[in-house]
């Protein structure tokens, strides 16, 4: 009888080790999430979203990516939990040339997006034989030939997709030559060009200045003009969509203090209660 007491013992001794090392375990990966941005500024903004999440018990790592093409893949691949730079136009086009079902969870900016030149100083001063850069994905690039329509340079198809191809195009107002190049090095082209359709990260990270400061045209000074696919989201894989500590980390990004973040660098705060 002792020695069966003494076996009952052991096991309920293993069983407590095994639960507190499973509750160990627990605490310290299954509440640590790798989140992707893709610039210094949003870096920025996540990191003190982080600190205010250390109360919950969620640690976030911040990754920066120098660009747009690696933070779905390795969204996709686990190497990140979360990602946040890129607006639903981009997510949507990813998700159907790669045959992949990655969702948004939240919305977070609305980031202008503007035509800057070192060449003239007013966009009504573009004409015949100019060339203007555009980045050269479909989403980015859709959003910039919808620009140049609104300041009358292009006349898009009245069928055009919601993020058009220069095959879209119906007329040129004016006659422009139009240069695709990767959405990354359109600052490094600036000097070649007329003028290019830059996204703001790489305004402020590359350029150092704002669209306010520099761009002769906003779109988002004209909303009207600018479609709701344009507005920025953290995405996720489509398993972890309702998880829990996701809507936590949604909850500590949607603040007043992250909004004034956002609106120092130029960016507009996209959720619906951004202004309380």
């Amino acid at each position: 009888m002792k020695k069966l007491i003494t076996a009952l013992v052991a096991v309920v001794a293993v069983i407590s080790l095994t639960a507190c090392g499973s509750s160990k375990k627990e605490s310290k990966e299954d509440h640590k999430y790798v989140v992707g941005v893709a610039s210094d500024s949003q870096k920025e903004i996540w990191e003190h979203v982080g600190e205010s999440l250390k109360k919950e018990g969620i640690t976030l790592d911040v990754k920066l990516f120098s660009g747009y093409t690696e933070e779905n893949p390795a969204l996709a691949d686990g190497s990140l939990d979360l990602n946040s730079f890129q607006h639903v136009a981009y997510l949507n086009n990813y998700n159907e040339e790669n045959k992949q079902n990655l969702v948004h969870i939240a919305y977070t900016l609305v980031s202008p997006f503007g035509l800057y030149s070192e060449k003239i100083k007013n966009y009504a001063d573009l004409k015949d034989g100019d060339t203007v850069a555009i980045p050269n994905d479909v989403t980015n690039g859709g959003r910039a030939l919808q620009l140049l329509e609104a300041i009358d340079v292009i006349e898009l198809k009245k069928d055009a997709p919601s993020s058009p191809t220069v095959k879209d195009i119906k007329n040129y107002n004016k006659k422009i030559k139009i240069q695709e190049i990767q959405a990354d090095q359109l600052t490094s082209v600036l000097p070649d060009v007329t003028a290019a359709t830059i996204n703001t990260n790489f305004v402020i990270d590359q350029l150092h200045t704002t669209p306010q400061e520099s761009a002769i045209y906003i779109d988002t000074d004209h909303l009207s003009k600018v479609s709701e696919l344009y507005k920025n989201v953290i995405a996720v894989r489509k398993k972890d969509k309702n998880k829990a500590d996701f809507k936590k980390i949604v909850k500590a990004y949607q603040t007043k203090h992250t909004a004034e973040m956002i609106e120092k660098t130029g960016d507009i705060p996209a959720w619906e209660d951004a202004d309380k």
